[in-house]
Order: C-alpha cells, then sequence, then structure tokens
C-alpha cells in the first residue's frame, strides 16, 4: 500500500499531526486537502531528500532497518526492539528512548498503522516511500565515494572458498583427526590442513577475545571458521568419540556444483554474522550500490560507517573492514587493490548480484542456533 493510500485511511487527527510536522498550509477540519497539502509537500523531490539528510545517525539507522526488514507489518513491541538496535551506547545512556523514534516516524507519515481490523495496532511503511527512501540514501551514499582508477595488481578469490571446502572435506575423510573435548581441532591438525587449501590463514592465537561470529570462530581463524560451522551445521561432518568424520552428505558435497555452493555459503554468512551484525545484509547492499567500481575503502566506511554498530570490543571500523569486507573477499563479492589513495575495492559481477538480492531477501535469514 502506498502513502497516498494510507493517508486516506489515516483519521483526521493523525492528518493534522503530519501536517502540522511538515507545517502544511491548509484547513484542519478538511481531509481531502490535508491530504492533497500532504503529498504535494513529500512529492517534492528537494524538500524530500532534505528531509532524509537531516535524520541524525539512530534515526538512519532505524529507517535503514525497517527498509531492509522483510516483514510487511510491525508490532510496537517489534518497533521498539528495532529502535533500541538503532541507537548507540551513547544515546542509550542519556536517556533516549526508543519510542521516541518511533513517534518522530508517525509523525512524519512515514510509519502508519494498518487499515483493517487484524492490522489496525500493526505499523507499516508505505511502500512507495521505501523505494524513495533506498534512492534518496543511494545517491547520498554514492555521492560520497571517492573512485580510483583500477590498481596494478589486485586481489580476488572467485569461488575458491567453494574449493576450499571440498578440499577441507577431502582431508576429514583421508586423516584420522583427532579432537579436543570441545571438538576443537589441534594445532599440528589445522596446520597441516591449512597447507591443503587454497588460502591458507594465520592460527589463531592464545591472546585476545573471539565470540560472536558462529561456533567455532573463538577456535579457528575467520574464514576456516565459517567453513568449519557451515560444514557442521549442514551435517557434512561430526565430531564423535574424539574424531572428526565426513558424513554420508559430506561424501555427496565433494561433487556439489560450486556456483550454488558458494550462493548458500554467502546465505549462511550472513545467518552466522546476523547476531553480531544485525543489519549485515543492508551494509552489503550498500557496499554494492557504492563500490560498482573501483572506491577507496576509506570513503566506503565514511559512508556506510554510520549503519554500523560497535560489538563489544570490534569498533565499527573493525566490523567494516574484518567481519565484512574481508569475508566478502572470501565469498568473491569484491575484489581488493592498493592504491596511491590507499586501499581500493570494487564489486565483482557475481557479488554485484548477490548485493542486489539483498533487498528482497525474506524471512529465513535469521541468526544461526546451532545443535547443543
Amino acid at each position: 500500500m502506498n502513502l497516498a493510500d494510507m493517508l486516506t485511511f489515516a483519521d483526521i487527527g493523525q492528518l493534522n499531526r503530519i501536517a502540522d510536522y511538515y507545517q502544511c498550509e491548509c484547513k484542519p477540519n478538511s481531509k481531502h486537502e490535508l491530504i492533497q497539502s500532504i503529498l504535494t509537500t513529500l512529492g517534492s523531490k528537494p524538500f524530500f531528500e532534505q528531509q532524509v539528510r537531516q535524520l541524525d545517525r539512530a534515526d538512519q539507522r532505524f529507517l535503514n532497518n525497517l527498509l531492509f526488514d522483510p516483514r510487511q507489518y510491525f508490532g510496537m513491541e517489534e518497533l521498539i526492539a528495532i529502535a533500541r538496535q538503532s541507537m548507540d551506547k551513547k544515546e542509550s545512556e542519556t536517556g533516549t528512548n526508543p519510542r521516541d523514534l518511533i513517534i518522530r516516524f508517525t509523525k512524519s507519515g512515514w510509519l502508519f498503522n494498518g487499515t483493517t481490523q487484524q492490522t489496525r495496532y500493526l505499523y507499516r511503511v508505505p511502500e512507495d516511500l521505501k523505494l524513495r527512501f533506498r534512492d534518496v540514501l543511494s545517491t547520498h551514499l554514492r555521492a560520497g565515494i571517492v573512485k580510483t582508477t583500477e590498481p596494478s595488481m589486485y586481489r580476488e578469490e572467485y569461488h575458491l572458498m567453494a574449493d576450499d571446502l571440498k578440499l577441507f572435506l577431502k582431508f576429514v575423510q583421508q586423516h584420522e583427526i583427532v579432537v579436543n573435548a570441545e571438538g576443537m581441532m589441534y594445532r599440528r591438525s589445522q596446520q597441516q590442513l591449512m597447507e591443503h587449501l587454497y588460502i591458507s590463514e594465520e592460527l589463531v592465537g592464545r591472546a585476545g577475545w573471539r565470540f560472536g561470529y558462529g561456533r567455532s570462530f573463538k577456535d579457528y581463524p575467520d574464514r576456516f571458521a565459517l567453513l568449519y560451522d557451515y560444514a557442521y551445521h549442514h551435517r557434512l561432518i561430526r565430531e564423535e568419540q574424539n574424531l572428526l568424520r565426513l558424513t554420508a552428505a559430506g561424501e555427496d558435497k565433494l561433487s556439489a556444483e560450486n556456483a550454488a555452493e558458494m550462493m548458500q555459503l554467502f546465505r549462511f554468512w550472513l545467518r552466522l554474522y546476523k547476531g553480531a551484525v544485525p543489519n549485515l545484509a543492508s551494509i552489503v547492499y550498500w557496499t554494492g550500490e557504492c563500490a560498482g567500481e573501483w572506491s577507496t575503502m576509506e570513503s566506503l566506511f565514511e559512508q556506510i560507517g554510520p549503519f554500523i554498530q560497535p560489538f563489544y570490543y570490534d569498533a565499527p571500523e573493525d566490523v567494516y573492514n574484518k567481519r565484512i569486507i574481508k569475508m566478502m573477499l572470501h565469498l568473491g563479492l569484491i575484489r581488493t587493490g592498493e592504491h596511491d589513495q590507499g586501499k581500493t575495492v570494487q564489486m565483482t559481477t557475481w557479488g554485484s548480484r548477490l548485493a542486489a538480492s539483498c533487498r528482497s531477501l525474506s524471512t529465513e535469514v535469521t541468526p544461526i542456533a546451532f545443535d547443543k
């Protein structure tokens, strides 16, 4: 349902609140005049763009989270949860109320109650406003991106993650791999495995904190932790009697087609990291919108960083560089290189297609819950 339809169903009290918010000059007791005045005001592209540009960071995050949430309707408690998720620690400590965000959006005519008996206590964003918000945000974000020429050398990993999944499964099939009481491979086995993979990583040291990005993230380096969790979640491997074994499903997976596997790995990554980065799909989408050409990492973070919240000891820049950009490279979504202006990034054709799909992801993109 579009804005005009929702205004038609709104009562005259709500119409007056919206008209007052935008300082529309119209008769307060004429529903027709109120609707026309609001539509004319919001129909002005410069005015609409100005409204979006003036949003503070919490409002921007709240709007972004609503745009990429696949639910058509929201209950008040769901909206409060989304609003709270949109506020940083400082805003929470200063007593900012999540309901304030919701009130501002209803006064703006960006959130409306449903129109039926079943939806009258639920809320939704007009469909045409969603499209306009995305267009305005895309234009605003892309305007601040610093483009570069193609670097003399760049790194791209194509479908190597799917190849390494098969190499990992073959390694499990061909070796007796002992695991400790927590199910972790011993370092010697990890090192032997790394020598078999296309993309090798340094093993995890004993210092520092590692949690929140998957079941095995605390024990294994980032990329391999994702591969291990993917294999474990899909029951391609099992930890049994202090040994790591390949399952029948794992044997079948050895002949799987790589493109389909990469798609599944991408979707699994979105789910696995969603607990730590709740709006991960939208960050991937905006990176796709902004990095169609070679672009500096610094400018990408400056534009997209405000949508990212810290996660414990990971500052927003760490979340973007280490947890998102780094994994997008491993998943074949981007290529990276060094330029006179610093690190530079470009989406691959494959990555652009996957990033665009994040706009319409279904509710299946929920955090992964591993079996005990």
